[in-house]
């Protein structure tokens, strides 16, 4: 059975709205958040740790003075990384996922957030230490007291994904995915997704096409922009476009602050590109023919 996916198509990254970032101020952050709600971006994703666990926080003061109704957005975090930050005792950075430290981070994120719930929690990034039932018995306990909506992992493989499948269902797992990082189209890991009806969400979805001058990400972006003249557009929404094509139903979680073009990234849900031009971006990507 397909899970239903209440997210919107295109999600709304916060990392870099705290002071990792732009630092905005808590009107900017309302301001945009309604940008995103007027381009039908509903849902904005998180984790504690972002701006040395600030972030949720001034989102969650933003989102109280914003005058938007919980019922009209989606928050997702993650939780599990153990950050050196001042506002916590740890000598160095680590993963706990001990039962008690995810109910009391969950419980942590919605006092920052203002919320009385999580549409989705993921746990942030695979630990060795990880125990299955111990991480089943939070999840169980979150739902069943309406603290989370949903479950799913965030950097999992395959097999730390079937590990945790063993106790609970998992229903998303994101992970690094671009034009310029095609790792997970192939290892097998998209491919386990569809098997496992798990919904993919995509971080750093436009990857190194704008970030840097090596050869990939300047023969990517070269072919973005031809591609952008003829579909009348720009060429960060030609790739996600791109992205949007595949089977799995990836959903990108774009973290860009400019009110500009998050007014403009939807479009990329309407173009639908011809299945050469989609190779051509793959072939520029690897930078040989496909095999």
């Amino acid at each position: 059975m397909t899970h239903k996916n209440p997210f919107s198509k295109i999600i709304a990254g916060t990392m870099t709205w705290g002071v990792w970032g732009k630092n905005l101020n808590t009107a900017e952050m309302s301001s945009l958040m309604h940008v995103c709600l007027d381009a039908g971006i509903s849902t904005f994703d998180h984790a504690d740790i972002y701006g040395g666990y600030t972030t949720e926080a001034a989102f969650g003061k933003a989102f109280k003075d914003s005058g938007v109704s919980r019922t009209e957005i989606q928050l997702i975090s993650k939780c599990g990384i153990q950050y050196t930050a001042e506002i916590r005792n740890n000598r160095i950075k680590h993963y706990d996922y001990s039962e008690d430290y995810i109910i009391w981070s969950v419980e942590q994120s919605l006092q920052n957030l203002q919320t009385d719930y999580l549409d989705l929690l993921l746990l942030h990034r695979p630990s060795p230490l990880m125990r299955a039932e111990e991480i089943a018995s939070a999840v169980e306990k979150l739902i069943s007291s309406g603290k989370i909506k949903d479950f799913g992992v965030s950097n999992f493989t395959t097999m730390q994904t079937d590990l945790i499948q063993k106790t609970t269902p998992v229903h998303y797992n994101q992970i690094q995915f671009s034009a310029t990082n095609l790792e997970a189209m192939l290892n097998g890991s998209l491919d386990y997704m569809q098997l496992n009806s798990i919904i993919p969400m995509a971080w750093s979805p436009l990857g190194t096409a704008f970030k840097s001058e090596d050869e990939k990400s300047l023969r990517v972006k070269k072919i973005a922009e031809q591609l952008a003249e003829q579909h009348n557009t720009t060429s960060d929404v030609i790739l996600l476009a791109w992205i949007l094509k595949h089977p799995a139903g990836i959903l990108p979680v774009c973290g860009t602050t400019d009110a500009q073009r998050i007014k403009n990234l939807p479009r990329a849900i309407e173009i639908n590109l011809d299945i050469q031009d989609w190779f051509a971006i793959w072939v520029e990507s690897a930078g040989n023919k496909v095999p």
